[in-house]
């Protein structure tokens, strides 16, 4: 088993951070899980797994801020439209047939909603989340749009130097698109202003005017 540590560039000592990112090789899909069943629920750390390469990673304060704000924005969304969404946050996305598996920093079932309600998700079985949310401060040493597309994953958003990118599964690769597939009214590009704005007038204040925007949008589009 080969263990490969990756560090961040040196930086002045104020700036630093360091990059808790560990990297296993050779690991196959039963130690994978044993391992994570040795760990248990309550593990602060997230994985992703592609044919016996392991990522685990620690999540930063820059990381988890952006991915909480935009789970409450999507929520702010549906209670907008009215209509039911299911959030299961880091849920591990795993096909042992593909031996590949990804814990999404959050997801949700939006358009399949209906069909997973009140279930244990089994992806052998049940499709994927109709929507995954990746929140990239560092960079990962994994192609994780590869492990998403495998297990059929149908958007992915990645939130990344102040920008969010969207990208829709088309014939099994992700292509990177101007709006979104499950609200194709949400204004993409406006997004990444409201995070900014949530440092100077805090989360909550930017998630009620995120959802003065929504209502907006709604509004015109009705009139």
């Amino acid at each position: 088993m080969n263990v490969q540590i990756i560090n961040q560039p040196a930086a002045a000592p104020e700036n630093a951070i360091a990059q808790n990112r560990v990297v296993l090789r050779d690991i196959k899909w039963q130690t994978f899980k044993a391992l994570l069943a040795d760990a248990g629920d309550n593990r602060a750390w997230r994985i992703a797994y592609d044919q016996g390469v392991l990522e685990i990673r620690m999540p930063y304060q820059q990381h988890e801020v952006p991915k909480r704000l935009l789970e409450d924005f999507v929520t702010a969304i549906a209670d907008e439209l009215e209509i039911e969404t299911m959030e299961l946050g880091a849920l591990l996305l795993e096909r042992e047939e593909l031996r590949r598996a990804i814990e999404p920093d959050t997801c949700f079932y939006i358009q399949n909603e209906s069909l997973v309600r009140s279930k244990i998700i089994d992806l052998e079985i049940d499709p994927p989340p109709d929507l995954a949310i990746e929140s990239d401060f560092t960079s990962s040493s994994l192609n994780k749009f590869t492990i998403y597309a495998s297990l059929g994953v149908p958007e992915l958003w990645r939130y990344r130097n102040q920008t969010l990118q969207v990208y829709h599964l088309v014939e099994g690769q992700y292509e990177q698109r101007e709006q979104s597939l499950a609200f194709p009214f949400l204004p993409i590009a406006e997004i990444p202003g409201f995070i900014e704005q949530s440092k100077t007038i805090g989360q909550r204040a930017a998630v009620r005017l995120f959802r003065q925007r929504i209502q907006q949008i709604l509004q015109n589009s009705e009139g």
